[in-house]
């Protein structure tokens, strides 16, 4: 689908009001037939410009699709990215109201917090190793404005990549300290463990994402900014969200962070 700002501003405006009803919408593609990825990014920009005109200040990115298994899920063959605010952070072990969540499941990985910028136009797996300040361990609450979780690559895509709320442990490790390949992760809901992988699940190793996003943020002409949080894809299944549960994921080296839900 052509890029009609009509068309653009029409689907930004569903997913708005789904966020602000929290009555899920049809998938995207369905609304709007051959919508494409440039599209879908369009959608998902326009909607995070009326967020930082509105206030939100943007504090970093993510990476999505960084399975293979989940790719193939989607019928696609690389990874895509959202934007984090300000406002999906939350503090470690305090409540999360779940009303504040889009049909929520929750995902381990590893954030990385940047000590220098990464705006070269083509960065190197060195350059992005050497603009890394610390990593830490991250549970990272996806959601869906799209009912039933019914979704292709556009309509997350457009959907700010799933993104919802995010909560970050506070030991940070430099990288020196990890081996991020072989990283074993789980996660436990009230005791029970309920998720388990490894970093070489990320794309191969959670530095392989980073890279991947550094490239193409560079590309968009928005590159990644001394002291943006990158979280770098899932270490292994997401799990949906209940109320009233508290989830701590383990990653061997970074140690664990706790999300407690309302």
């Amino acid at each position: 689908m052509s890029l009609d700002p009509m068309t653009i501003a029409e689907a930004a405006q569903l997913l708005r009001d789904a966020e602000a009803s929290g009555r899920w919408i049809a998938p995207l593609r369905e609304t709007f037939p051959g919508l494409d990825a440039d599209a879908a990014y369009a959608i998902q920009k326009l909607n995070t410009d009326l967020r930082l005109r509105g206030g939100a200040r943007l504090v970093g990115a993510k990476i999505g699709l960084t399975s293979p298994a989940v790719q193939k899920q989607l019928g696609v063959n690389t990874p895509d990215y959202g934007v984090l605010f300000d406002d999906m952070g939350y503090a470690e072990g305090l409540p999360i109201p779940t009303a504040n969540l889009q049909q929520p499941k929750i995902e381990a990985e590893v954030a990385f917090v940047l000590g220098r910028d990464l705006d070269l136009p083509n960065p190197t797996i060195v350059d992005v190793i050497g603009a890394i300040d610390y990593a830490l361990p991250a549970l990272e609450i996806v959601g869906s404005r799209i009912a039933d979780w019914n979704i292709r690559l556009v309509d997350t895509v457009a959907d700010n990549a799933s993104s919802s709320a995010w909560v970050v442990g506070t030991s940070p490790r430099k990288l020196g300290e990890l081996d991020l390949r072989a990283c074993a992760m789980t996660i436990s809901r009230d005791g029970e463990v309920v998720s388990t992988g490894t970093g070489a699940a990320c794309l191969g190793n959670p530095l392989n994402a980073v890279l991947w996003l550094a490239r193409t943020m560079a590309r968009v002409g928005a590159p990644l900014r001394a002291g943006q949080l990158v979280l770098s894809g899932a270490l292994g299944p997401m799990v949906p969200v209940e109320a009233g549960k508290s989830y701590t994921a383990h990653i061997d080296g970074l140690g664990s962070v706790t999300a407690v839900f309302e």
